[in-house]
């Protein structure tokens, strides 16, 4: 079922956190709600509710060795086990990898999203029991873009192939792309839209939530007073004391336009001395979903069902809607859901009543 509805409501604060530099000068003009950390409230207790278990390991990834930041390649991840697993040690689950935004990492967003209870939650409602994974991909300037970059190590293929790895070895998994799902939300949205497209091969369905930076960035979008402020920046712990705006734009160059001849930052801005750089510019748009989707149709209809929601008050909403109509072009079935609410306000409940239930339905819950 598609449900399109229509907004012209400006984005609040709860976009503006998550949402990254889709305007950079909305995010600048806006300091105090950029910083804000809204609750997503949580969906209504589920009587009769079986108790999960929440597992914090560390996951090594080869991927994110050597980066030049100092990212960590110990990466902290929670695994969601689901209520029956002790229980029935015969038993193998499909696994859900759900990837955070900006400015939070994993071990927030759960507490943000109430896992586990919103998960025990759809448990109880219906959804098949599966393995939830929600791993840790914040940098030191709070988002890693889920990319591949010197500067930042290869979030990507952390993701993709480290992760999978790890938990398909640890754990009692079905390890087949058809027992796999990908979600996530804002940044984390593109992340399983850029994971999704280039690793079809791991993953057998994909649900993108509020994605953030699906379309490449415009010209006039950077001014010079990011530039000088930027300026002044010498060392990774100055970045850090840079306001949240400033430091999206950071990240987004760490993740797509690394410069390694290029300390202490180890990267190149879209601006020098106030005029646009084309060639930085044309590696963010490389990295823009809808620049690269059109290279990945065939990967894109190898997937069992792909899913897109988003808030009718969020900022993103736009994007979201192109991102459903490029789809549409190349009839890759899709579905497309506008709701009440805004970036941050329904995740929880969404995850609980729509997320979870749509990979009940679309991933394989035995091998052949």
């Amino acid at each position: 079922m598609i449900l399109l509805a229509s907004c012209g409501a400006r984005a609040g604060r709860s976009w503006v956190r998550t949402g990254l530099f889709t305007i950079m000068a909305l995010l600048l003009a806006a300091p105090v709600a950029a910083l804000a950390q809204v609750a997503t409230p949580a969906p209504p207790p589920v009587a009769g509710a079986k108790p999960a278990v929440v597992e914090k390991v560390r996951v090594h990834s080869i991927a994110v060795e050597g980066n030049l930041e100092g990212e960590s390649a110990d990466r902290e991840v929670f695994v969601i086990l689901p209520p029956g697993y002790a229980s029935h040690p015969e038993q193998r689950y499909p696994v859900v990898y759900a990837l955070h935004g900006y400015s939070i990492g994993a071990r927030q967003w759960i507490g943000e999203i109430h896992v586990p209870q919103t998960i025990e939650g759809a448990f109880a409602k219906g959804a098949s029991e599966m393995i939830v994974v929600l791993p840790d991909s914040k940098t030191v300037h709070n988002g890693s873009m889920y990319s591949s970059s010197r500067t930042t190590g290869d979030f990507e293929t952390f993701i993709a192939r480290d992760l999978v790895a790890y938990i398909d070895k640890h754990y009692r998994t079905l390890p087949v792309r058809e027992s796999r799902g990908l979600v996530g939300h804002s940044m984390g949205g593109y992340g399983a839209s850029r994971i999704g497209m280039r690793h079809a091969d791991v993953f057998g369905a994909l649900y993108m939530m509020s994605p953030c930076c699906l379309s490449p960035r415009e010209p006039g979008q950077f001014g010079g007073e990011a530039e000088a402020a930027l300026a002044q920046v010498k060392t990774i712990e100055d970045a850090k004391k840079l306001p949240w705006a400033l430091r999206a734009q950071l990240a987004t160059a760490a993740a797509w336009s690394p410069n390694p001849q290029k300390p202490p930052l180890f990267l190149d801005l879209p601006v020098e001395n106030g005029v646009v750089r084309p060639d930085v510019l044309a590696k963010w748009t490389a990295n823009a979903p809808l620049a690269f989707l059109d290279q990945y149709v065939p990967a894109l209809g190898r997937y069992k069902a792909i899913a897109i929601d988003v808030g009718d008050r969020d900022g993103l909403k736009d994007d979201a809607a192109k991102l459903h109509a490029a789809l549409n072009r190349y009839g890759l079935s899709n579905t497309f859901e506008i709701y009440p609410g805004d970036h941050t306000s329904g995740v929880a409940v969404r995850l609980q009543e729509h997320v979870l239930p749509f990979f009940s339905r679309n991933l394989a819950f035995q091998t052949r």
